[in-house]
């Protein structure tokens, strides 16, 4: 776990990638009991408006704090976690799927060892989440 006296504001948290296919999709509307058919069938997401099949915005924030606790190495330092929805993770059956993309930038130090850190989650290109803000207490 990162030492709160060796941070500073602008510290980078390393960059990582999560892929997602259809099955995480599966996998993810069965542990979460969210099978609204956006997630899994493509003819219905297109009928709604929808481009093609989204992941869950939960799945998305999930896989966003992943670059926090891994860099914390552990969880529970995560005291406070919020985001804004701003474009879907798209997920064609390409047998690729999508990819989102995140990096977080601590914006602030705070008392009690904590730390504010700004996440920013891409995917395709597209912003997905729109003030994805984090705090973490540290050693």
């Amino acid at each position: 776990m990162p030492r709160y006296e060796n941070l500073a504001v602008g510290d980078e948290l390393p960059a990582q990638s999560f892929p997602v296919d259809r099955a995480d999709l599966v996998r993810y509307a069965g542990a979460a009991g969210d099978f609204n058919p956006i997630h899994w069938n493509e003819r219905f997401a297109v009928q709604v408006g929808l481009p093609n099949v989204i992941a869950h915005g939960m799945f998305t924030m999930a896989q966003a704090i992943r670059v926090v606790t891994d860099w914390a190495g552990d969880p529970s330092a995560v005291v406070e976690y919020g985001v804004r929805f701003t474009k879907p993770v798209i997920v064609p059956d390409d047998g690729v799927g999508a990819s989102i993309e995140v990096s977080g930038k601590i914006s602030a130090l705070l008392e009690d060892n904590k730390v504010r850190v700004e996440l920013t989650a891409v995917s395709a290109g597209q912003k997905v989440l729109g003030r994805s803000v984090a705090v973490v207490r540290l050693l």
